[in-house]
């Protein structure tokens, strides 16, 4: 790193990936630091440097000391070890030593006695929330969303000529014909149910009413006269409940109710074309339903807009995936076993295909990874009429 680019780094302040020390003397408290950028995409730590942006500077001296803290903190302060790499930079005031954490690829991390460290601003702090500590560990693969019990919705839920007839229509032998196991017992041997009940993935694909016991699993459709949400002034609103089949296609129809058909070179009886077209729709609501975070109890959204209809999934984008690679065909699945049935449910493709698909068929499409605000939004353009 070059010495302007430094001090252009100290101009923005500290933050979420930056953070600023005048000395370290504590070997604990550095690993905690290092634990909680692990855990939290990482980030660069500038020792020489105050709180307050002012240049302190370090001597040859400081940075063989700082040198084997580093190395003692990454290796016997967090579990699993850790394998920054640090950078001296010279400025006019003395030496600023970078510590460059990657980000974690083994999360969560810990401290030493076992404490998980997150970021939380430019500050750290430890992670107490049990949804905060399993998206932790949804992002190491250790579990996942889809696979958390509904408490309190077993068997008799089971909307059983829908499941039979998707059992019927995916399978070699009907329902009917497979006497060799109880219900229960198939359900649980598709991933479906364990002890006795429903896992949010059987409960949101066939269950009769799933959000009776997981109310916030729902969407909130709405469409507003204007182009800003208004609290009393909209069009159309709707609490979309039901089976995910059930709210794909109530979530599909809510929109394309709510925005305007093209005539074209149609004839006047002829219905229109929606102006975004429906596949693009089909894909972003698709995706929304599949990929969004069930650690978080918050519904999607969906507002429709006088220049735009946006879709609002709980958490963001999840480990690795950025906005960029995401348009280029990367996928990480979130919910394995939701995403596994719902190929066989929904106009879903499970290879990461859905948004190339989107933006061919409409490329006026934006993408917000809010991380802090721990929700991904899509933004679709509406055709201007002026």
């Amino acid at each position: 790193m070059e010495t302007l680019e430094l001090l252009e780094i100290i101009a923005r302040g500290e933050d979420g990936k930056c953070q600023f020390k005048a000395d370290v003397t504590n070997e604990t408290s550095l690993g905690q630091e290092m634990v909680a950028f692990s855990n939290a995409g990482g980030g660069d730590l500038f020792i020489g440097v105050g709180d307050d942006g002012v240049l302190v500077g370090l001597t040859r001296q400081d940075i063989g000391r700082l040198n084997q803290l580093v190395s003692n903190a990454a290796s016997q302060q967090v579990r699993p070890p850790i394998n920054p790499y640090t950078e001296n930079i010279t400025t006019a005031d003395g030496l600023v030593m970078r510590v460059c954490v990657p980000n974690g690829v083994s999360k969560p991390y810990m401290d030493k006695n076992g404490a998980i460290w997150v970021k939380s601003g430019a500050d750290k702090r430890k992670a107490t929330s049990r949804e905060e500590m399993q998206r932790l560990f949804q992002s190491a693969g250790l579990v996942h969303g889809d696979e958390v019990p509904a408490s309190g919705l077993t068997v008799a839920d089971l909307d059983v000529d829908y499941f039979k007839g998707f059992f019927d229509r995916n399978f070699a032998e009907s329902l009917h014909e497979n006497q060799d196991l109880s219900l229960p017992v198939l359900l649980e041997n598709m991933n479906l149910m364990k002890d006795g009940a429903f896992n949010i993935s059987g409960a949101l694909l066939f269950a009769k009413n799933p959000n009776l016991r997981l109310p916030a699993f729902i969407t909130k459709a709405i469409a507003f006269p204007g182009s800003e949400i208004h609290e009393t002034d909209y069009l159309d609103s709707r609490d979309i409940t039901g089976k995910i089949a059930d709210s794909f296609h109530q979530s599909l129809g809510f929109v394309l109710g709510n925005i305007r058909h093209l005539q074209g070179d149609q004839g006047v009886n002829a219905p229109g074309r929606p102006e975004i077209p429906r596949v693009a729709l089909e894909e972003l609501i698709a995706n929304a339903l599949i990929h969004r975070d069930y650690f978080v109890s918050a519904p999607i959204k969906i507002f429709v807009f006088s220049d735009r209809v946006e879709i609002v999934s709980p958490g963001h984008l999840p480990n690795n995936l950025t906005v960029e690679n995401i348009k280029l065909g990367n996928s990480n699945i979130r919910n394995p076993i939701l995403a596994s049935y719902a190929t066989k449910i929904l106009p879903y493709r499970g290879i990461g295909s859905g948004i190339i698909r989107a933006l061919k068929a409409y490329a006026d499409i934006d993408f917000e990874d809010d991380r802090e605000g721990n929700r991904f939004v899509v933004t679709v353009r509406r055709v201007s009429t002026t």
